[in-house]
């Protein structure tokens, strides 16, 4: 069920334990190879998929495409919300469902600089109506849903999410195989970091001088379609925990075996 298609008394009707599913993306540079707009198609593409396996019993807003991406500013095409903007147009979002009387809000993500705003955005807004016990603030990643890492099989190089990676690159090639640039001569680009698990400051120039992180030669269509089916799986099997939530306890399953 999607907001955008609802008039307001339609809205007023629904259930306030009805999840809102909020998702959020971004525009940004994405190697020499794939569109701007790729984690707005990808999230697109698996909220589709997870919005009809899951029917009326989510409200999915409209997606959020612009996202915190100030370390891709050096590459033409990149559109970035000042970071401190962003959190705060996150928090807004939240305090608009909960005036609306909404009690369990998600945010959706499918762009990795949006991970700490976003999961910082619901912290800060538990803390705010830290007396109300009756509300389910999330925030999740659409890759990282499920275990980690997922099994999708022995043919692929990557075992997690990169940059205009094999996995990104695939999931384009599934669904506009037309805005995919050449890739048999983009090389391995490593994403590792000699200063992990430490937080080190980074922008994309300072890992890859052509923009993106990983394998993304090896990348396939039939292996993007493989990754939206499993991620829209996961997606589906996490929204599920949330309309199952029992509307009090901390993880909804206390008592349970």
């Amino acid at each position: 069920m999607r907001l955008q298609d609802l008039k307001w008394p339609e809205v007023d009707a629904l259930s306030r334990d009805v999840p809102i599913v909020a998702p959020i993306a971004a525009v940004e540079q994405h190697g020499p190879h794939l569109p701007v707009f790729t984690d707005s198609m990808l999230l697109g593409e698996v909220a589709r998929r997870a919005e009809e396996a899951l029917g009326d019993r989510a409200v999915w807003a409209p997606l959020l495409w612009l996202g915190n991406s100030h370390h891709h500013m050096d590459f033409p095409g990149t559109v970035s919300a000042e970071p401190r903007t962003y959190l705060d147009v996150l928090a807004g979002l939240v305090e608009n469902f909960l005036h609306h009387g909404f009690r369990r809000i998600v945010f959706l993500n499918g762009h990795g600089g949006n991970i700490v705003p976003s999961s910082q955005a619901v912290f800060e807004a538990r803390q705010r109506h830290r007396d109300r016990k009756d509300l389910l603030l999330l925030s999740a990643t659409y890759w990282a849903t499920g275990p980690q890492p997922p099994d999708l099989g022995p043919d692929f190089e990557q075992d997690h999410m990169e940059h205009a990676c094999e996995w990104e690159t695939s999931m384009i090639l599934r669904l506009a195989p037309h805005l995919v640039g050449p890739i048999d001569s983009l090389k391995f680009v490593s994403g590792s970091d000699g200063f992990a698990p430490a937080a080190h400051g980074w922008t994309t120039r300072d890992r890859s001088e052509a923009g993106y992180i990983g394998r993304p030669r090896h990348a396939g269509a039939e292996k993007g379609e493989r990754l939206f089916q499993h991620f829209s799986a996961e997606v589906v099997a996490f929204l599920e925990k949330v309309v199952a939530w029992d509307g009090r306890t901390w993880a909804g399953n206390e008592g349970r075996a």
